[in-house]
C-alpha cells in the first residue's frame, strides 16, 4: 500500500473527517430546510448559531464537550441580545465589542475549552456588525441563533450516545499511529550514512506530537467515568489498551546507545541496517493496530515479527570474535529490548478479543494522571497582571480590534467583519504561531480565491455548485486541527459560492475578501510583533526548571528502586509522564522559538543540546528502573553506583538552583544504603557513571544556556 493511500484510509476514520461530516450538516441543514420553504433568513440565523458553537466542540470527554456548547449557546444568545440592541449606535457598540474581546480572550485562563467559547461569543457580534436587526426582530433573531446553538449541541450529544466509545477509539488509534512514526525515526538511527543530529531534531519534533496525543486520550479516557468504571466491555479495555500502549512507548525511549559508536563497529557488517528493517516491521504491525483500532474493525497480525528477529539474532551471532568477549554484547541488548517491544505488542492485540480477561493487579488512579480545571474567579484574578501571558494577550486582542473597527470605519465599502473576524482567529498568545496562522490565512484565502473563481466561472449549475460546495465545507472544517492552510483554501471558495446563491458578483466578493483578510492579517501580525510578544526564549527557563525537577523525581524514583525502598507502580508512572510531559513542552518551544526572528532567538544549539541531552538521560533512568521494578534486574550495586547516581542529583539541582533561587538548597535526605552486593553488577555500574556524566553535560549546558 503507498503511502499516500495508507493517509487517505487514516484520514476518512479519524475524528477529524467524522467532525468535519457533522459540523458541515449541522450548519448546512437548517440553511438548506428552511431556505427550501422560503424562510432562508431564518434559516441562516439558526446556521448561525450553530457556526458559532461549533467552535467549542473541541476533542475531549463527553460532559466537557457539552457543558462547553451550552455555555457558548448561552453566551452566543446573550451577545446576539446586547449587538442587536446597541447596533444603532456604532460608538458603543465599538466601545462593546474591543471591551468583550478583552475580558472572552481572558477566558484562556480556565483552558482552552474556556477560550472557545469566548471567542464564540466575539465571533456572533462580529457577524452582526454589517448586519441591521430592527428593534422589534433582535429577540427572535437573538432566539434563532440560541435555537442554531442548541441544534448543534443536540445533534453532537445524540451521535455520542449513539457511538460513546467512538470518539476514544479515534483518539487512542491516532495516538498509536503517532507512537510508530516515533518508532520509525527510532530506525533511522540504525541506517547506513544517517545524520544523528538531522534523526534527533526529527525524533524531539515526534515526541512533541506523541505528548499531545497522549494528552488527548487520557482527557478523554480517564475523564469519563463510563469508560473507567466498565468492567468488562469496550471502555474497560480501552483504558487498559491504553495503559499498555504508553508502557510501549517506554520500551521505545529507553532504548538509546551511544549510536556513533555503533556505526563505527558495525556499520560495515550490514547488521544495524537489518535491525532498522526488523524496527519498521515492528512500527508497521502497530501501526496496522492502530488504524484497526480507529476504523473500529478486527486486526490479526499479518507479520512474523519473531522469525524476523531470529533472523537478526542469527546474523548478531555471526558476528561473535572469541578474541574480544563481550564485542557484541549492545547487539544483543537492542536484540533483548525488541523482543520485549513485541512482547508489548501482545498485550495491545488483546483489544480485539473481547472474551479475553482482565489481567488482575492493573488498576490506577487514573484520576491522577489528568489536570483538573478550576473555574474559580481567584484564578482569573491572578491572571490580572503584566506578568501573565494570557493578560498580554487579551491587551493585544483589544487593541488589534480597536485598530480594525476604527480602521474599516474609515475605509468606506470593506466589511468590519471580516477584517475583525481575520484579526481574532489570526492573532494567538505565541508570535510564532501568529506568523504561521497570517501566512496560511493569506496564502490559503488567494488560492481559495482563484480556485472559488474558476469553479463559479466554470460551473453555471446550481445543484452542482451545491454539491461542490458541501465537499468544500467538509475538507475545510475537517481539516481545522490537521493542516490550517487546507482549511482556508477550502473555505473561500465555499463561502463564495455561498455569496453567489445569495446574489452577490463572486468578482466584487474575492477582491473584498483579499484585501480585508490582507488588512487583518497585517493589523495581526503588527501588534503581535509590536505589543509585548511572547518571545520563547523569555520563557525558557520555566522550561528548562520543569525538566529538571522531573528528571530528579526520576533519579529519586530510580535511587529508591536500588537501595529496596518501596515504589508505588502508580508513582513511577506518575514520574515518568511529567518527564516525558515537560521534555515535549520543551521541544515543542524549541521549535517555536526557532521560527521567530533569529534576533530573538536564545542560544538555540545549547538549547537543542540540552533536549537531546535530557532525552539521553530519561531514556538510561528508565530503562535501569523499569528493570528493577519488572525484577528483570538484581540491584546488586557496586560501591561507586549510589554515588555516581548521588553526584547526578546534586548536578541537576545545582542547575535547577541557577534557574529558580527559590528552590531548596539542598536535596532530601540520603536513603538507607544497602550492603555492598558480593557480586556486584559491573555493567549496573557503569550505567550509573554514564547518568552521572550526562547529568554533568546538562549542567554544563545549563551553564552556557544562561549566559
Amino acid at each position: 500500500m503507498t503511502d499516500s493511500v495508507r493517509k487517505l484510509r487514516y484520514f476518512f476514520s479519524s475524528q477529524e473527517f467524522s467532525d468535519g461530516i457533522r459540523t458541515t450538516l449541522s450548519i448546512l441543514l437548517p440553511g438548506l430546510l428552511l431556505g427550501w420553504h422560503g424562510d432562508l433568513e431564518v434559516g441562516l440565523a439558526v446556521s448561525l448559531g450553530a457556526v458559532c458553537v461549533s467552535l467549542a466542540d473541541m476533542p475531549g470527554p463527553a460532559h466537557h464537550k457539552r457543558n462547553g456548547m451550552l455555555a457558548a449557546t448561552a453566551l452566543v444568545g446573550l451577545m446576539a441580545l446586547v449587538t442587536g440592541f446597541i447596533q444603532p449606535y456604532p460608538v458603543l457598540l465599538g466601545v462593546v465589542l474591543v471591551g468583550a474581546s478583552f475580558v472572552f480572550t481572558l477566558l484562556l485562563a480556565y483552558g482552552n475549552r474556556a477560550g472557545t467559547v469566548g471567542t464564540a461569543g466575539l465571533l456572533i457580534m462580529i457577524l452582526m456588525l454589517d448586519k441591521p436587526v430592527a428593534p422589534g426582530q433582535v429577540l427572535p433573531h437573538a432566539g434563532l441563533i440560541v435555537l442554531g446553538g442548541l441544534w448543534y449541541a443536540s445533534l453532537a450529544g445524540l451521535l455520542n450516545q449513539l457511538r460513546p466509545h467512538r470518539v476514544a477509539q479515534q483518539a487512542l488509534g491516532d495516538c498509536i499511529r503517532a507512537i510508530a512514526d516515533f518508532l520509525r525515526l527510532k530506525a533511522e538511527f540504525y541506517r547506513t550514512g544517517t545524520n544523528l543530529e538531522a534523526d534527533y531534531r526529527r525524533l524531539v519534533q515526534q515526541q512533541v506530537t506523541v505528548s499531545e496525543k497522549q494528552d488527548a486520550v487520557r482527557e478523554i479516557l480517564f475523564k469519563t467515568r463510563q469508560l473507567v468504571k466498565d468492567s468488562t466491555g469496550t471502555g474497560r479495555r480501552l483504558v487498559l489498551t491504553f495503559v499498555d500502549l504508553v508502557d510501549l512507548y517506554e520500551q521505545i525511549t529507553l532504548t538509546y546507545y551511544d549510536y556513533a559508536d555503533l556505526h563505527r563497529r558495525f556499520e560495515a557488517s550490514g547488521v544495524l541496517d537489518a535491525i532498522a528493517g526488523e524496527i519498521e516491521e515492528v512500527a508497521a504491525e502497530l501501526e496496522s493496530i492502530g488504524f484497526a483500532i480507529q476504523a473500529n474493525h478486527g486486526h490479526t497480525a499479518r507479520r512474523d515479527l519473531p522469525t524476523g528477529l531470529e533472523r537478526v539474532k542469527n546474523r548478531i551471532d555471526a558476528l561473535e570474535d572469541p578474541a574480544r568477549p563481550g564485542h557484541t554484547r549492545m547487539l544483543k541488548k537492542i536484540l533483548v529490548n525488541l523482543r520485549n517491544l513485541v512482547g508489548r505488542l501482545q498485550d495491545i492485540l488483546a483489544y480485539f478479543d473481547a472474551n479475553s480477561p482482565v489481567p488482575a493487579g492493573r488498576e490506577l488512579e487514573f484520576g491522577r494522571f489528568v489536570t483538573h480545571q478550576s473555574f474559580d474567579l481567584k484564578v482569573l484574578r491572578d491572571h490580572l497582571t503584566m506578568r501573565s501571558g494570557i493578560f498580554r494577550h487579551s491587551v493585544r486582542m483589544l487593541i488589534a480590534c480597536s485598530i480594525g473597527f476604527v480602521g474599516t470605519k474609515l475605509l468606506p465599502g470593506h466589511h468590519s467583519y471580516w477584517v475583525l473576524m481575520t484579526i481574532t482567529y489570526m492573532l494567538k498568545p505565541a508570535f510564532s504561531l501568529t506568523k504561521q496562522r497570517n501566512v496560511q490565512r493569506v496564502l490559503g484565502t488567494l488560492a481559495g480565491g482563484v480556485l472559488g473563481s474558476a469553479i463559479l466561472w466554470l460551473i453555471p449549475d446550481r445543484i452542482a455548485l451545491l454539491s461542490v460546495m458541501v465537499v468544500f465545507m467538509v475538507v475545510s472544517y475537517s481539516f481545522v486541527r490537521i493542516n490550517y492552510l487546507v482549511t482556508v483554501t477550502f473555505m473561500t471558495p465555499f463561502i463564495l459560492i455561498l455569496f453567489s446563491f445569495l446574489g452577490l458578483g463572486y468578482v466584487q466578493v474575492v477582491e473584498e475578501r483579499v484585501f480585508d483578510t490582507v488588512l487583518g492579517c497585517l493589523v495581526a501580525f503588527s501588534v503581535g510583533y509590536l505589543l509585548f510578544p511572547r518571545w520563547e526564549s523569555d520563557q525558557l527557563q520555566d522550561y528548562l526548571k520543569a525538566v529538571l525537577r522531573a528528571n530528579l523525581k526520576y533519579l529519586r524514583t530510580l535511587q529508591e528502586a536500588l537501595v529496596g525502598s518501596p515504589v508505588a507502580l502508580v508513582d513511577y508512572k506518575l514520574a515518568r509522564k511529567e518527564v516525558y510531559v515537560s521534555s515535549a513542552n520543551l521541544g515543542a518551544a524549541f521549535q517555536r522559538m526557532m521560527s521567530e526572528p533569529r534576533a530573538k532567538q536564545h542560544r538555540p544549539t545549547e538549547v537543542h543540546e540540552f533536549v537531546v541531552l535530557n532525552h539521553i538521560l530519561s531514556s538510561n533512568v528508565a530503562s535501569i528502573t523499569t528493570s528493577l521494578l519488572n525484577g528483570e534486574t538484581r540491584p546488586n550495586l557496586p560501591a561507586s553506583g549510589l554515588k555516581s547516581l548521588r553526584q547526578a542529583q546534586q548536578t541537576l539541582h545545582r542547575s535547577l538552583r541557577r534557574l529558580d533561587t527559590q528552590e531548596p538548597e539542598n536535596l532530601p535526605a540520603d536513603l538507607p544504603t544497602p550492603a555492598p552486593a558480593h557480586q556486584p553488577d559491573a555493567h549496573l555500574g557503569e550505567q550509573l557513571e554514564f547518568i552521572q556524566k550526562v547529568s554533568s553535560d546538562i549542567g554544563k549546558v545549563t551553564e552556557a544556556v544562561l549566559k
